[in-house]
């Protein structure tokens, strides 16, 4: 080490310099490091043999010049060379050392995670990545080189073999949901809510699929693999009457004949307790699966609303309106010009709509003129509603005469009569009520939500007409039944006599049989039920398709290519293409999933046929949106209408179910029919398991836990909770706003006061100049 002194021409400074010995090759800086070895204790012997430059630099000196880009890149890149180096020579890297390049690893690391968010240009960001990246995969494996850290560099491949796995797995879950790249196209053409039309159609393919799996491995199934076959019982025959027809296409499309003796439908199925090797309990698993059907589903419908109203915040929505609407507004989803100018012209009305409701309070209107065009509108609405309940009923009423006549001599419309006025009804009925809405002038949102609730009352109301007709038919049934019932015991010791007669005398003979076909039987009126369900799901798909064929299709052709040759322009005036109706298709896949929920008890096979209706619609829908659609003008928002469906979803469910319960509670079940036949209610399955298959004691226990008098008090403590949760949430709803409006205020007095600061401030400089 050399040491030189030397003064300047003025005698004021002293600069000692240490010279720092730069190791030419690898062979001198390794023998040096041996001697200071030998010299040096061994725990010395670790520290990293670095000489730092001290320099003492007087006050007058040139501040040193700053390095460049080039020359710090290289310095960095020769101290990682070194250090990588004396971590492959050494046992360990000095803890100093180690503990800084774990922070420069972890910044790095951070760096790479974060640069996508950061305010650079994409060249910038590219590059940051790239040297981050380098670094790490340069660096991070020198931590794992010394004694004791190949734990760490064990660790460190684990994490990223692990954050790989992670990352393909997502990848395979994203390629496994069915039809993504259709919605996403869709929603890159239309936006996101023409999307959320057949996201939600998605979720119902999705829930359909639970309950046709419940249903078909747990009834379908078992049935078929362990039960009595097709000829060996009266009711898994088809009467000798309808045999020659049975097999009949007209026969099978209206679920008659052979489809009505068959795994699809409630009469099939065998009232035996316990069939095949495994002794099955197939009428408990009917009745259990009926109920599990209906509990899944208004757990997943729940399930979905709690997660939508948990990105409710519980604040207003009144706070800073035209920010949101400018900063939020926009879709970021739409790839395409047209739609990308219909969302332009949507936000330019909510903006207009919105500067027109400040001002709505300072114009005067005639009040009563309003008031009675509204009362108008109404009085036909409920005209319309009355209209369509009398026309189900009417049609309910011809189909029961026309079931009294011979199936040849009646049409294809008298078969499909009362299903095709539903489906008439659905189609037409929503027109009207638009242009009743016109009378109204009400704000385009309130109209919206009143044509839904028009809608959903229409669909509810026909439905709930269908099922009171149905009620008088199930009557008739059961009173037709009684007569059956008293003309068969009479068959029955008929044949019980020509029976021991022919065991008489030496008779030669064959023995006595009678098939199974020509045994008299009773109306099923489980099975009937089913069919009219099934039927009217069928006709409402096809009435769907044929309406998107011709209002759709065929128009868009129309107005494609006779726009060249017509008086005015097709596309933007009279027809134009057909705008996508998010509100009616969402209301008209709701009503037929309440028709499935009505009708999966008494037809198994009924979720299996809405999985099939809902698979084609989803690729007929998107063929028809994509070649025959334009966007509304006006979006409908995803966002606020997830609940609104599901809430109506919710409903229709509940209402869905009530008529199922009440024919399993207080109807007796057909008597030569189903797997409940025999019984006075279908329920007594529960008891008959009971006394069959659990211990006495159990089933003491089970029974007074069915005391309705504990079901009632639990059935009240249920009803409490619900009501101090509800309370509760109310509580903390207002307890936010609260909290939000002391912020606002807080806000506005620091405004105040910053703004008072600097007017003080400003004036004390002015009075100082």
């Amino acid at each position: 080490m050399d040491i030189t002194s030397h003064t300047d021409g003025m005698g004021s400074s002293v600069q000692i310099q240490v010279e720092e010995k730069e190791d030419d090759t690898e062979e001198s800086s390794s023998e040096e490091e041996e001697e200071e070895e030998d010299k040096l204790p061994r725990r010395e012997s670790l520290r990293p043999k670095r000489k730092r430059t001290r320099d003492v630099i007087n006050e007058d000196d040139p501040e040193p010049e700053p390095e460049d880009e080039e020359t710090r890149k290289a310095r960095e890149k020769e101290r990682r060379r070194r250090l990588k180096r004396g971590a492959e020579e050494e046992e360990e890297i000095n803890e100093e050392e180690l503990e800084r390049l774990k922070a420069e690893l972890d910044e790095k690391k951070q760096m790479i995670a974060t640069v996508k968010c950061k305010p650079w240009k994409m060249e910038k960001k590219i590059e940051v990545l790239k040297e981050a990246k380098k670094f790490v995969s340069e660096n991070e494996g020198a931590l794992g080189k010394g004694k004791g850290k190949q734990w760490f560099a064990f660790k460190m491949m684990m994490a990223k073999k692990w954050a790989k796995f992670l990352r393909d797995f997502e990848n395979f879950k994203a390629a496994c949901i069915p039809w993504e790249n259709k919605i996403k196209a869709i929603e890159s053409q239309f936006g996101s809510s023409v999307a959320s039309y057949f996201l939600f159609l998605r979720w119902m393919y999705g829930v359909n699929m639970v309950l046709f799996i419940l249903t078909f491995s747990l009834i379908m199934l078992p049935e078929y693999l362990w039960g009595l076959p097709y000829g060996s019982l009266p009711r898994k025959t088809v009467p000798r009457a309808e045999e020659a027809s049975a097999a009949n296409f007209g026969v099978l499309y209206d679920f008659s004949g052979l489809a009505q003796y068959s795994i699809l439908f409630y009469g099939y199925y065998d009232n035996k307790r316990t069939i095949g090797w495994m002794n099955f309990r197939l009428p408990l698993s009917y009745f259990l699966v009926g109920l599990m059907c209906i509990g899944y589903s208004f757990l997943v419908v729940l399930k979905a609303m709690t997660k939508n109203i948990g990105d409710d915040g519980g604040g207003d929505d009144n706070t800073f309106n035209f920010s949101w609407k400018v900063f939020t507004s926009w879709d970021y989803l739409i790839g395409n010009p047209e739609t990308a100018d219909n969302k332009f012209n949507s936000i330019t009305m909510n903006f207009k709509e919105a500067i027109i409701e400040e001002r709505a309070a300072q114009v005067e209107e005639n009040v009563h003129l309003i008031r009675f065009l509204r009362f108008l509108a109404n009085f036909f609405v409920f005209l319309t509603l009355g209209g369509s309940g009398y026309l189900i009923f009417w049609a309910v009423k011809r189909s029961q005469e026309f079931a009294q006549q011979d199936p040849d001599t009646l049409g294809w419309w008298e078969k499909n009569e009362m299903n095709m006025v539903m489906s008439l009804l659905g189609m037409f009925c929503p027109t009207l009520f638009d242009l009743f809405a016109e009378l109204e002038d009400y704000h385009p949102l309130i109209a919206l939500k009143w044509l839904l609730g028009r809608i959903f009352a229409l669909l509810l109301g026909n439905l709930y007409v269908f099922i009171l007709a149905l009620m008088d038919e199930i009557n008739n049934k059961i009173e037709e039944e009684k007569l059956v019932k008293a003309n068969i015991t009479l068959w029955e010791a008929n044949m019980i006599k020509a029976y021991n007669a022919s065991l008489t005398g030496n008779s030669t003979g064959p023995p006595f049989f009678v098939h199974p076909a020509d045994v008299p039987r009773g109306p099923c009126w489980e099975t009937m039920v089913g069919q009219e369900f099934v039927r009217l799901t069928v006709s409402d798909v096809l009435t769907t398709y044929v309406t998107i064929l011709i209002g759709d299709f065929l128009r868009a052709c129309f107005v494609r290519f006779c726009n060249y040759c017509w008086c005015w322009d097709l596309e933007y005036g009279y027809p134009s293409y057909t705008e996508f109706d998010i509100s009616g298709n969402v209301l008209a896949l709701i009503f037929n999933q309440g028709m499935i929920w009505m009708g999966s008890f008494f037809a198994p096979s009924l979720p299996g046929i809405n999985i099939l209706r809902l698979h084609t619609s989803m690729y007929f829908q998107c063929w028809a949106v994509m070649c025959c659609n334009v966007p509304e003008a006006r979006v409908f928002k995803a966002s606020r209408s997830n609940n609104f469906y599901l809430g109506m979803l919710l409903l229709i469910l509940f209402l869905s179910t009530m008529p199922v319960l009440y024919m399993i509670v207080s109807l007796p079940p057909s008597f030569d029919c189903g797997p409940f036949s025999g019984k006075n209610r279908m329920f007594e399955v529960i008891g008959e398991t009971l006394e069959h298959d659990f211990p006495s004691w159990m089933a003491k226990i089970l029974r007074q836990l069915s005391n309705p008098g504990l079901v009632i008090a639990i059935i009240l403590i249920m009803v409490l909770t619900i009501y101090y949760l509800n309370a509760t949430a109310k509580g903390q709803k207002a307890a936010n706003l609260d909290l939000k409006k002391k912020m606002k205020q807080q806000a506005l007095e620091n405004k105040i006061r910053n703004k008072k600061m600097a007017a003080a401030r400003a004036a004390a400089t002015a009075g100082g100049q």
